[in-house]
């Protein structure tokens, strides 16, 4: 197809100063994006209007040698697609050519339907940033930048040295007419399939003469100062930050709401490490005294310039960060996988604790928040990745302890206790942390299950703003924490409690209801349901493979339990057998001394010190007089009458294989016979899916799990995920919560048409530092607290275990050695204040390192020609020392 010569014209003229550093054809993003939309007759009248200079329609008519009435219906046309921008001056409206960028990229994305319909204003926008990024980011000086970071106002309040383009209060206070629009970033990455999932519509401010123009063409609505207030607030409050046009010298007619991972301009800095390009006049600077590496500045950083680090070894000396103010900027120090490759930690490893946790909660950020009291504060930082922290508190496999750097000092710092007492706070209704609804969203999900990860994932949707209803075949909520673990060892009052957030935040629960045979996935999509999170668990028993295992008196485990909480017990009596070695078969044997019966004995293949089960579960069941029967594996069942009434048992030896996983060795030989009037199977558990798959692309793999994508929990069923033990297989309500959390993340990005299930989306990788390196020699020996034992009956379905008490929680919270801090790296920095916004702990502020006046369009060459002279310079020097050094970058 033929260049059009005044889409090519008009092209260069927008582009301005811009025109003379790059090739401008039909090939360029500048060109295709006004081509798509623009008429010829449209160029002709373009052509006729002055860039950034706003002329009435009379000047404009005469200028382009059309009749009023032409000239005003090309305008009409113009306007509506974004090409050119009017306002009222003294009653008359008035018409300019804004640059491309702040400018007509924007204006041509905030027309939604013409977006849809020419998929080349979106893929041009982001080319034309891409582009222009590449050429100018190693260029341009602080400040020179067409858009520019400003700060969080909370960041600088009471800093003498901000003036009144810095401060967004002064910028909303000083501006008399108010709109807000969808974020043309976002929608533009939304409409190529990029999408992050941050908020996008009615998320950027348009002010002045720039809401008038978005008001009259239908782009933004109109709002108040006062719901401008909020807008900016509840963009805080969601990690976002703030960036205005900088090309008219400190005056702005927006204010962007922006994430690292959406927006064109941050994302320049960003993809080619150069952050003068959009940086603000401030830095974050850390006070790693007062950091407990809670982590919530790292996940917020929209430039990852935040790492989690540690303060107990020797830091290692950080490379000097090569920068363009003296190198040569090329493709191999850009950083263009950045979305995908963001990171939480920094090589040398951070707190242990926070490490080892499964949903990887900010251990040592609560348990200072604890030791001053802040126990509301203290909760809410865990509800950020435990909705269930009471529940935890009494059956967490206490991870965070085993890896405790204290455990090379003393004793690990019984964190759980301390978890259980912040969260023990709210058991009290009148105490209770219900976190406020982020957003409201319309959009319905189905949860299926309510074990640990479909509450969690529940939780999770409700909190960010969609319907969840909860779907679960059993009348009793709570799966595996109220079906399969006892009372004694978690009273249903805690889950119960707990649970009562869910319903406060809206969700809904549909006991009795079994998904694949009362109600099919077709029926609920055909209800309007747009997701679905799959978290069945493991809630049958493993069979033993041997002959007459259906006999009288042969039970599972998980059965049995399963019968006591729902108040229907097996009639337990006489002898009693439990098989098995996991945490599930303690339960299951102190459950069934708690019944009618003469013994109670386990037998399990491993030895003592290789038995899966959790050291203080083996403890309580020895305590409660339970012989552990270690090294024997059932070989024969022996059967009278079709009733049980022994177990033959083979010596076993433990073996592991390559991948060291139980392999056992039998001697067939070595055997001894047990009576028996009841045997309970706990050897494993297994996923009963019923028909609840069929129909779907789902096909089970090993162990009966669903497969899906171990970041996002999707599956083969694009609109089915998965968590819990039905796709990891039998673990720890610790680690279901976890993926009810992820799988809450996916599920937000997927309902969003566009939205990528992976870009800008935080991994979670985490590493512990070297604890062989640690000095610990300047801290004192401190004992761990113990909980006091309730005087309760012996064998009784009643929890014994106190909760600390308030001094107790005080004493063990001093124990914290504090491993972990924050690691900033300033130069990457852009000092938008984010950071600040999160710490609880007074730990980060931003301080003023630049005095640069804000930008205006023409000033960008007046700038950027001797920043480019001076850069040669430094280049010529930098390279003589990098020379003498051996360095060559």
């Amino acid at each position: 197809m033929a260049v059009r010569k005044n889409i090519l014209k008009l092209a260069k003229k927008i582009s301005g100063s811009v025109a003379m550093l790059v090739k401008l054809d039909e090939n360029a993003p500048e060109y295709k994006v006004l081509n798509c939309v623009v008429t010829d007759e449209m160029a002709e009248v373009a052509l006729a209007l002055e860039l950034r200079k706003p002329l009435p329609l009379e000047t404009i008519a005469k200028r382009c040698g059309k009749t009023l009435e032409e000239t005003k219906k090309q305008m009409d046309r113009l306007t509506e697609v974004g090409v050119v921008i009017f306002h009222s001056e003294n009653g008359v409206d008035v018409f300019e050519l804004p640059v491309f960028v702040p400018g007509v990229m924007e204006k041509m994305m905030n027309n939604r339907a013409q977006c849809e319909k020419h998929p080349e204003i979106p893929a041009a926008f982001e080319e034309y940033a891409r582009l222009r990024g590449e050429l100018l980011s190693p260029k341009l000086p602080v400040g020179a930048s067409p858009m520019r970071v400003i700060p969080i106002q909370s960041a600088i309040d009471g800093d003498s040295h901000s003036v009144p383009y810095e401060q967004v209060a002064t910028i909303l206070n000083k501006s008399t007419r108010f709109a807000v629009a969808d974020c043309s970033c976002r929608t533009s990455r939304r409409l190529l399939g990029q999408g992050c999932g941050h908020l996008e519509k009615d998320m950027c401010l348009q002010l002045n003469s720039g809401a008038e123009y978005c008001i009259r063409t239908g782009r933004a609505r109109e709002i108040t100062r006062e719901e401008a207030f909020e807008i900016i607030r509840k963009a805080e409050e969601n990690g976002l930050m703030h960036s205005v046009p900088n090309i008219d010298g400190g005056e702005t007619y927006a204010i962007c709401n922006c994430c690292g991972c959406g927006c064109y301009a941050v994302r320049n800095a960003a993809y080619y490490n150069a952050p003068d390009m959009v940086r603000s006049n401030y830095v974050a600077q850390t006070d790693s005294e007062k950091c407990v590496a809670c982590g919530q500045c790292v996940e917020n950083c929209p430039v990852n310039a935040l790492k989690l680090g540690q303060k107990l070894c020797e830091t290692p000396k950080q490379p000097e960060m090569l920068s363009p103010r003296d190198h040569v900027w090329t493709d191999k120090h850009w950083n263009v996988n950045y979305r995908e490759t963001r990171e939480d930690v920094t090589p040398e490893g951070t707190a242990p604790c926070k490490t080892a946790c499964p949903a990887h909660i900010a251990v040592q950020g609560y348990i200072k928040l604890a030791s001053q009291g802040r126990y509301r504060e203290a909760l809410e930082l865990i509800k950020k990745e435990n909705p269930f922290p009471a529940v935890c508190g009494r059956i967490c496999p206490r991870s965070c302890e085993s890896a405790c750097t204290r455990g090379g000092l003393d004793e690990p710092v019984a964190v759980d206790e301390i978890k259980k007492f912040i969260a023990d706070q709210e058991l009290n209704a009148e105490h209770r942390f219900v976190p406020e609804k982020a957003h409201d969203y319309g959009k319905s999900i189905a949860v299926i299950g309510a074990g640990p990860a479909g509450l969690s994932c529940a939780y999770f949707l409700a909190v960010d703003g969609y319907n969840v209803t909860v779907f679960e075949k059993e009348q009793t909520l709570g799966g595996m924490l109220t079906m399969g673990i006892p009372a004694f060892r978690l009273g249903r009052e805690i889950v119960n409690a707990e649970i009562d957030i869910l319903r406060e935040l809206g969700v809904v629960f549909r006991t009795g209801v079994e998904v694949g045979k009362d109600v099919t996935l077709d029926q609920l999509r055909q209800e309007g349901f747009e997701a679905f999170y799959v978290a069945i668990g493991a809630q049958g028993g493993r069979k033993l493979g041997l002959a007459q295992e259906d006999a009288q008196g042969v039970v599972a485990g998980v059965d049995f339990l399963r019968s006591v909480s729902l108040g229907h017990p097996t009639p337990l009596s006489g002898r009693v057998v439990v098989v098995g070695g996991g945490n599930v078969a303690i339960d299951v044997a102190r459950t069934a001394v708690r019944e009618n019966v003469d013994s109670v004995d386990m037998y399990c293949l491993e030895s003592r010190e290789e038995m899966p089960a959790l050291e203080e579960e083996i403890a309580e069941a020895e305590a409660e007089s339970i012989p552990v029967h270690n090294g024997w594996g059932p070989k024969e069942l022996l059967v009278e009458n079709g009733r049980i009434k022994g177990v033959v048992f083979k010596r076993c030896t433990a073996v592991y294989d390559a991948e060291h996983r139980f392999a056992p060795q039998y001697d067939e030989q070595d055997t001894i016979t047990v009576e028996a009037d009841w045997v309970l199977l706990s050897i494993g558990q297994e996923i009963r899916w019923g028909s609840l798959l069929d129909g779907s692309a789902v096909e089970l793999g090993r162990g009966r799990t669903a497969p899906a994508d171990p970041l996002t929990y999707q599956t083969a069923q694009k609109d089915v995920f998965v968590g819990g033990d039905c796709f990891t297989g039998p673990k720890f309500a610790i680690d279901a919560i976890a993926a009810g959390k992820q799988g809450a993340i996916s599920i937000h990005r997927f309902v969003w048409e566009g939205v990528s299930m992976t870009a800008g989306r935080d991994r979670r990788i985490y590493k512990e530092f070297d604890k062989a390196a640690a000095d610990l020699e300047s801290f004192d020996r401190m004992p761990r607290q113990r909980p006091l034992r309730k005087k309760e009956a012996a064998a009784s379905f009643t929890d014994d275990r106190c909760t600390f008490t308030e001094e107790q929680m005080k004493r063990e919270t001093e124990r914290c050695l504090g491993c972990g801090a924050v690691q900033l790296n300033q130069e990457m920095c852009i000092g938008c204040g984010q950071c600040t916004t999160k710490c609880k702990f007074d730990a980060i502020h931003l301080v003023k390192k630049y005095h640069v006046e804000y930008n205006t369009f023409e000033g960008i060459p007046l700038k950027l020609t001797p920043n480019m002279i001076k850069r040669v310079g430094k280049i010529a020097v930098r390279s003589v020392k990098d020379a003498v050094s051996g360095n060559n970058e």
